[in-house]
């Protein structure tokens, strides 16, 4: 049987843009771990270090998709070199500021400022889709990128902070900045895959692609997943301490991002019969039955074995959501319409950590399950309802276009 995945980087030039892709969006998981760890050794004050990671997380959910709908109006090159210079040189700023202790108020400046760093896993598929628009190798292509994300999210806080505190503070951010700065030039250096800016008339453009009914029912669900996500990582930490192994808290989210990986790549390499919007609607009730079992889990094996099966909806749910953005996004907003579902997903990862620590300070560390819980109904209840307006575009782009 060939390999799909072999298949995928015969097209010329596209080991080249994975490979820039993967270095470039190396900081997307870096980043947030790395402040909180930079600060909390310099200043010794764990509210400031979260405080300053917030505001960059949450500004760049915010200015991201801005950034994306630049790029859908002008091209990659033209605008990622821009912002990412600016990035740079506030993430520069970030790192001196530390390093010289000055006042707190330049931290959030720049953190701030810092905020126009591209989503860069949005770029890569933007690539992949102008390679395979409409063809089966598309698939295939989000499902290698979704795995390719779990292995940078498994990775790039490890590296962050193992970086932090073996060298010098300030060392997990400053290699995550050059990783920004190298993978991004190499990307736009290639000149060949980047996909060609559609010219649309002003009227015709609509505005942002969050306008459009489909991202918004997407976005929605897939904050709802990444609170899933969010909650199970804090959820562990305190469960295993309550059990009297906290040590295992890393090993099991391992095995949980693992679940998502295996699916990701079985998942990718098959050719479902089912409409991809009823995909996306199993995946998310697997999702939301997965999380029931969680609250069973009283100890650690058991509870490694159930966080793997419950991985194995996360990555079907995001190649699902990712084809179904492209099919239904018209292409000039096509950028910008993955950039709100990766901003989704980082937005539920941020709501459910707070939300789950707080439930586990309130009613104790099991309880946080019961936020996931949660958030898988409230998923699948979101996929099922928009189920109708997916399937109305659930055909070749250039048709749902027009539609």
């Amino acid at each position: 049987m060939p390999n799909p995945y072999a298949a995928i980087f015969r097209a010329p030039g596209a080991k080249g843009f994975a490979a820039a892709g993967f270095v470039a969006r190396l900081p997307v998981a870096m980043v947030s771990m790395g402040i909180v760890a930079m600060l909390s050794q310099t200043h010794g004050e764990y509210w400031l270090a979260g405080a300053v990671a917030a505001t960059f997380a949450l500004s760049n959910a915010l200015v991201s998709p801005q950034v994306s709908r630049l790029v859908d109006r002008h091209g990659q090159a033209r605008v990622l070199v821009p912002a990412t210079f600016v990035a740079v040189v506030a993430f520069a700023v970030l790192l001196v500021a530390t390093h010289l202790r000055l006042p707190s108020w330049i931290l959030f400046v720049a953190a701030f400022a810092a905020s126009v760093m591209p989503s860069m896993p949005a770029m890569v598929r933007a690539r992949w889709t102008a390679l395979y628009r409409d063809r089966q190798e598309l698939g295939t292509a989000f499902a290698f990128e979704s795995v390719a994300d779990e292995v940078i999210y498994m990775m790039g806080s490890v590296l962050s902070v193992g970086l932090s505190v073996a060298w010098f503070p300030e060392a997990g951010p400053l290699v995550s900045t050059l990783f920004l700065a190298l993978g991004t030039a190499l990307f736009v250096a290639q000149k060949s895959t980047e996909p060609p800016v559609i010219e649309v008339s002003r009227k015709r453009s609509g505005g942002s692609a969050i306008r459009l009914g489909v991202v918004q029912i997407i976005t929605l669900t897939l904050i709802a997943v990444g609170t899933i996500f969010g909650t199970a990582e804090v959820t562990v930490i305190a469960l295993t301490k309550a059990l009297g192994q906290p040590g295992a808290a890393s090993f099991i989210l391992a095995i949980y991002a693992g679940g998502s990986l295996v699916a990701g790549l079985v998942y990718g390499a098959l050719r479902p019969g089912m409409p991809l919007a009823g995909q996306f609607v199993v995946a998310n009730a697997v999702a939301a039955l997965t999380t029931l079992p969680l609250l069973l889990a009283g100890n650690v094996p058991l509870l490694a074995g159930l966080l793997f099966l419950a991985g194995v909806s996360i990555s079907p749910t995001f190649i699902t959501a990712f084809g179904l953005i492209e099919r239904l996004v018209p292409p000039e907003k096509l950028t910008e319409g993955i950039t709100w579902a990766m901003t989704g997903i980082g937005i539920g990862m941020a709501f459910g950590s707070f939300l789950s620590g707080y439930v586990i300070d309130a009613y104790g560390a099991r309880s946080g399950f019961y936020v996931s819980i949660g958030a898988g109904l409230f998923a699948f209840a979101t996929a099922g309802l928009g189920y109708r307006a997916l399937t109305g575009c659930d055909r070749p782009s250039a048709a749902c276009a027009t539609a």
